[in-house]
């Protein structure tokens, strides 16, 4: 059997813990991350002779270095490189949510985005393009509801075909299986990137540029995401790159 290493990240309140639960059951292992006090949970569940391992990260609402929970959330992202990031994504606060998407897509690891509180979101009128938002991030999405165990089987569907290359729109009943087709994208086609205009592109792409061009750093690091957090002048990002 094949073991696949899944992170499952998440803002705070974002139903991350449920929908943790809903996958592995009792299957679950806690210790604390390597030199923190910060607990470190993982989880295993099988599907069609594949072992999952779900590790979750601390609750974080971005991956800057300001915190100990957003270090380690970053840390394990750089360093152990999971198959598939599984970002849980409160529906009912969209917007806000985003904001640790858009770096988590940016980071370049295949994503998987489980739309949970759909019901929430619903019953206060709120409709989501799925199919849109889904091509737009170039990631599956899942629409759940985890305190009902709506969508487990379709996060677990998901998971699998994003570690096997593939990409595809789902909610929680669907009957389809698919591994991309009825989008018409995969990874192959690009990851998702943030334009950010013509003010900072200009700035940006140069710096991604000669980042993506040493092969020290390439072989390690996302360029187009450490270009990001450079011009953000995050303190981490300097060190990593020998500037500090």
């Amino acid at each position: 059997m094949k073991e696949i290493i899944v992170a499952v990240a998440g803002q705070p309140n974002s139903g991350k813990s449920t929908i943790f639960n809903m996958l592995t059951g009792a299957r679950q292992h806690v210790a604390n991350y390597p030199g923190v006090t910060v607990e470190k949970r993982t989880g295993k569940y099988s599907y069609k002779g594949n072992t999952v391992t779900l590790v979750d990260l601390p609750g974080t609402y971005s991956l800057t270095s300001y915190s100990q929970e957003e270090r380690i959330a970053r840390d394990f992202l750089l360093h152990e490189r999971p198959a598939v990031v599984l970002d849980i994504v409160d529906a009912a606060n969209l917007e806000r949510n985003l904001y640790l998407t858009f770096q988590l897509g940016e980071m370049g690891i295949p994503l998987v985005i489980a739309l949970n509180m759909m019901d929430v979101a619903e019953g206060r009128g709120l409709k989501i393009d799925t199919f849109k938002l889904s091509e737009l991030l170039r990631a599956t999405i899942v629409a759940t509801v985890g305190k009902k165990g709506k969508g487990g089987k379709e996060l677990k569907e998901a998971i699998l075909n994003t570690y096997k290359g593939g990409h595809f729109r789902m909610g929680y009943g669907d009957a389809c299986e698919s591994c991309g087709a009825c989008l018409g994208i995969s990874r192959e086609k690009g990851h998702f990137r943030v334009d950010y205009g013509e003010k900072l592109e200009p700035i940006l792409r140069p710096l991604e540029k000669m980042l993506s061009e040493d092969p020290k750093i390439s072989a390690r690091y996302p360029a187009r995401w450490l270009a990001i957090k450079l011009m953000e002048n995050d303190s981490e990002a300097h060190r990593l790159v020998g500037l500090l």
